[in-house]
This record gives structure tokens, C-alpha cells and sequence, in this order.
């Protein structure tokens, strides 16, 4: 009767329901599946080595003055300027650490920070166009994560400007740009003063001078 046919068409509208939940939920897992296969591949995550790393000590100030650029809204993007060996990468490691033990704003919450490893992208790149693809992958995916993926790159101006010679790099530099002006990315950078002025001024980055501890905009001569 009619009754039957209601229940039978409510039946089958659960099921479309289930069906379709079903799908969406594999959809997002093998979204998530391939995000994180792609940074793990081309990156590395510096907050999951956190817990392993021996704590930064005596760079509170330092560390404080990064996570309140990453958490701007624009112009969100950091430069440590320094020598080899003035504590460049501990104090991203510093952030690492902060983010792990949740001292930092909501805004870095859950974030993770993961160092682009530019000679993974370049490994067995056999064909013309894989480079380019392997790497806007990678943007795309840092852009997607939608602020909680914090990009280090060591050696920026490698990437950004001194590279240039060598032709893939400079392309990198061009499918990172764009992600940078936007304002979609927080990156922090590692540079020393001199490539600083050649290459990496010019892309409005903050240069936080780790040889006098001061943070503010570069003036290049």
C-alpha cells in the first residue's frame, strides 16, 4: 500500500544519503592522503621533529617577534637575516616547539612548518614540465592548508633570485611569487644581509636581522 511505498522510497533515500556521505568522506581522506604525501615528499616537517630536538634556549625575544608576523593578515612573510651559524634555524625550530606545546595565538594553532626541500622536487624530474608540476603541487597543496602550513626555506635566495642561472630555479621562484604576493602563504626565509639586498628585498619580505636583533623593513642600499 502506501504506506510500504513511503517507507520503501525513504529507504532508498537514506541509502542515496549514506551512499553519498560515504563518498564525500573517501573523497576528503584521499584529498588529505595526497596532501600529506606531497609535503612529506617534497618538505620536511619540522614540528614532528620538534618533540625530538633539544629545546632553543635565549631566543624568546626572536621567536615572539616571528609569530607575530606569521599571524598578520598580509604581508605575513619573514626573513632571517643573518651569518652561518647565528641561529637561523633554531629559531624556526624554536616555533616548531611552540606550536607543539600550543604557545602560540589561535591563529598558528595546529600549524605545521615544513622546510621546502628543492632538491627532492628536482630528483628524477625526466621530462620537460615535471619540475613545474612537481612544484606547483606543492604550492598549491601549502595554499590549500590555508595558513596552517608555516613554508621555511633555507638558503632563500637560492630560490628567489641566485639561482637563476640554473633555469629550474628561477621557475620555482615564479610559481612562489604569486602565492607570496597574495598573501595565501606564511613563509619564513634564510638569507644572509648581502642576498638579502640582491634578491629578496624586493619581495616586501620583513628582515628580521639576527646580528643586531632588530625586526623592520629593509632598506638596501
Amino acid at each position: 500500500g502506501d504506506k510500504s511505498s513511503i517507507h520503501s522510497v525513504e529507504a532508498s533515500a537514506g541509502e542515496v544519503l549514506c551512499a553519498g556521505a560515504l563518498a564525500a568522506v573517501c573523497w576528503a581522506a584521499w584529498r588529505y592522503f595526497q596532501y600529506s604525501r606531497c609535503l612529506r615528499t617534497y618538505g620536511r616537517d619540522v614540528t614532528a621533529l620538534a618533540g625530538k630536538a633539544d629545546p632553543v634556549i635565549g631566543r624568546d625575544d626572536e621567536i615572539d617577534r616571528l609569530i607575530r608576523i606569521l599571524c598578520r593578515r598580509t604581508k605575513n612573510c619573514a626573513a632571517l637575516v643573518g651569518a652561518a651559524g647565528v641561529g637561523k634555524t633554531a629559531i624556526v625550530e624554536g616555533l616548531a616547539q611552540r606550536i607543539v606545546a600550543g604557545k602560540v595565538p589561535s591563529k598558528l594553532a595546529g600549524a605545521r612548518v615544513i622546510e621546502l626541500n628543492l632538491a627532492a622536487i628536482v630528483a628524477g624530474t625526466t621530462y620537460v614540465g615535471m619540475f613545474e608540476e612537481r612544484m606547483t603541487d606543492f604550492v598549491k597543496k601549502v595554499e590549500a592548508a590555508r595558513g596552517k602550513v608555516i613554508l621555511f626555506v633555507d638558503e632563500m635566495h637560492m630560490l628567489l633570485g641566485a639561482g637563476a642561472v640554473t633555469g629550474t630555479q628561477m621557475d620555482a621562484a615564479n610559481m612562489l611569487k604569486p602565492a607570496l604576493a597574495r598573501g595565501h602563504i606564511r613563509c619564513v626565509g634564510a638569507t644572509t644581509d648581502e642576498e638579502y639586498c640582491m634578491y629578496i628585498e624586493k619581495c616586501k619580505f620583513d628582515k628580521f636581522d639576527l646580528r643586531t636583533k632588530s625586526n623592520h623593513r629593509m632598506n638596501c642600499p
